[in-house]
């Protein structure tokens, strides 16, 4: 099995699209060799090359930053990448029993325990285990047994109500959310200043409106545009000694479910020279491309079809029968995560999402990414998802990892490929955009938005270096 990393795209990946393709002011800096490193796993050679560098450089120059985006990139890895072979095996005997060393090699051969060589030694995803527990069914991904019931009860009522009132969007919820972040104390020198990003939901969205702030520690903040395509609320604080440095942001706000049955619907051919379809038709590197093999899959899988209801639901039904959702890598250190996906055969809701975009947008149907949290009762957690457009219809939910429902009726079953449940808070309508005020340093989730951003003068905060708790009381 190939392993993702092993392109040298990951040079273009965290270099080209996070810092700006100025000249290098003179310097002669073999960027081949940093990528090799990588490849091969040699972390902190790598590292030692990025300090090299960087001691020859000026801060902020477009070689310093190429030189820290290297250097993150490898700790990070060696983050996801931290399990030693007797820890997975305990892990093994522990969430699935007793196994034999053919198991071993072949669950090591097929991905499902995934490891990566580096610096020489065979090391392991933290998530290997569950994930491995999840795709052998042993284990329960997104979606355990009481949730699955309550999005069966909620999809039913919605779906009712829709009718009812003959409108799409019904089912009303409203909640109040206290949203904190700490940093772990002496991640930063006392006396200087941490600069943090929280999420803050989007105020002008067909099914989420009426937010309030209602407070937010420290009391200064900023709010950036609802245009953005990343909402966020900007905090800064000084950092004291041997004491956490926290957040704090409370806000309310109300959101409604939606469900548009297509087939009532007419769904008119597209305008092709429109905004709407050329932008979301579009290629967006390096997450949604149109590569030969999402092109040969996806022209496998959609056969003769050319109707867009159609087209849509044979792909929902391929990823969901054949992509289980599993524990996902730091996306900062996957190059392209469809092709991840379609390499491991498993992925989590968001780099599902990518997937599902990248081969509809290549059969022309326009889609774009939404995400934020899912609020459910009990599973409160990060959650991506998407709309699809139809010409005459509007943008429609489509939710790829909340699958196919169990339900002999087919409005339910289908309920999630053009419909969505009233439990979600939305802070992202796109990836990979920029933060108002800006971030200086390589975000930790440079696609997505949803747990917050941390950095000072010296650089950025990993997640390894800060918590975050979400509350949720609903109205």
């Amino acid at each position: 099995m190939q392993n993702p990393l092993s392109k040298l795209l990951i040079a273009n990946l965290f270099v080209f699209l996070f810092v700006s393709c100025q000249s290098d002011k003179g310097y002669k800096t073999d960027w081949n060799l940093p990528a090799f490193l990588l490849k091969q796993g040699e972390l902190s050679q790598l590292e030692f090359w990025a300090d090299s560098v960087k001691g020859q450089s000026t801060q902020f120059d477009v070689q310093w930053m190429k030189a820290d985006s290297f250097a993150q990139i490898a700790k990070r890895i060696a983050i996801d990448f931290s399990v030693d072979k007797d820890v997975v095996k305990e892990q093994l005997i522990e969430r699935v029993g007793d196994f034999t060393e053919e198991e071993w090699r072949d669950w090591n051969a097929s991905g499902l325990l995934e490891g990566r060589m580096l610096n020489g030694e065979k090391k392991y995803f933290k998530r290997a285990v569950s994930n491995l527990a999840i795709l052998t069914g042993k284990g329960d991904g997104l979606l355990d047994e009481a949730l699955d019931a309550f999005c069966l009860e909620h999809s039913v009522e919605v779906i009712k109500e829709t009718k009812q009132v003959k409108n799409s969007r019904v089912a009303k919820r409203s909640f109040v959310i206290e949203y904190s972040l700490a940093v772990d104390a002496n991640a930063i020198p006392a006396g200087e200043v941490l600069r943090c990003w929280l999420p803050y939901p989007k105020a002008h969205h067909a099914r989420q409106g009426s937010v309030k702030f209602l407070g937010s520690f420290p009391e200064e903040y900023r709010v950036s545009e609802d245009s953005c395509v990343h909402r966020s609320i900007y905090l800064e604080q000084v950092a004291v000694s041997n004491q956490k440095t926290e957040f704090k942001l409370t806000f309310s706000f109300d959101t409604q479910a939606e469900y548009v049955d297509l087939s009532q619907e007419h769904v008119l051919p597209y305008d092709q020279e429109s905004v709407v379809y050329k932008e979301y038709t579009k290629q967006r590197l390096p997450h949604i491309a149109f590569t030969k093999e999402i092109m040969q899959l996806t022209d496998s899988i959609c056969g003769e079809d050319v109707e867009p209801v159609e087209l849509v639901k044979k792909i929902y039904y391929w990823i969901d029968k054949t992509i289980p959702w599993a524990g996902a890598l730091e996306y900062g250190i996957m190059p392209n995560i469809p092709e991840y996906v379609l390499s491991y055969k498993k992925g989590d809701c968001g780099m599902q999402t990518l997937l599902f975009m990248s081969m509809a947008r290549y059969k022309g149907i326009p889609v774009r990414w939404q995400s934020g949290w899912m609020l459910h009762p009990g599973e409160v957690n990060l959650h991506d998802w998407c709309e699809v457009y139809y010409q005459g219809v509007g943008w429609v939910p489509l939710d790829m990892s909340f699958s196919l429902q169990k339900s002999n009726d087919e409005q339910l079953r289908n309920f999630y490929i053009s419909g969505i449940d009233a439990y979600r808070l939305i802070v992202n309508d796109g990836i990979g955009a920029e933060f108002c005020p800006s971030k200086q340093y390589l975000r930790s989730e440079p696609w997505d938005f949803q747990r917050g951003e941390v950095e000072w003068k010296g650089g950025n905060l990993y997640f390894d270096q800060w918590d975050y708790h979400m509350s949720v009381s609903y109205k």
